[in-house]
């Protein structure tokens, strides 16, 4: 059964830091696009950052290039969201997602539509 569980998200106050982390389970996640998206209440979702299932090359949202990093540890199949400098407005639900039908093999995609298989996602709150 392909599964994805989103974890490390949490109250931080603004400035501060967070690393999420997203589990594959039934699938093996370097073979898939994976793609960090966010949906704050009364919102569309957003793309966030992704990494491409060949060569690992990256992009990221313009709102926050500088201060996210996506990585992934084949070893764990486990795909990571580091967060820093923090703001009131990064505050949403972040979701992880993967993809190998949609999204061609050197590349990537920051649209939800292109993606397959969803987490339930993880809250990340940045409030003082």
């Amino acid at each position: 059964q392909v599964q994805l569980v989103e974890s490390g998200g949490g109250l931080v106050q603004p400035g501060g830091s967070l690393r999420l982390s997203c589990a594959a389970s039934g699938f093996t996640l370097d073979r898939y696009a994976i793609g960090w998206f966010r949906q704050a209440p009364g919102k569309e979702r957003e793309g966030v950052s992704c990494i491409s299932r060949s060569d690992g090359s990256t992009n990221y949202a313009d709102s926050v290039k500088g201060r996210f990093t996506i990585s992934r540890d084949n070893a764990k199949n486990t795909v990571y969201l580091q967060m820093s400098s923090l703001r009131p407005e990064d505050t949403a639900v972040y979701y992880c997602a993967a993809d190998r039908v949609h999204i061609p093999r050197y590349g990537s995609s920051l649209a939800p539509s292109d993606y397959t298989f969803w987490g339930q996602g993880t809250q990340v709150t940045v409030s003082s």
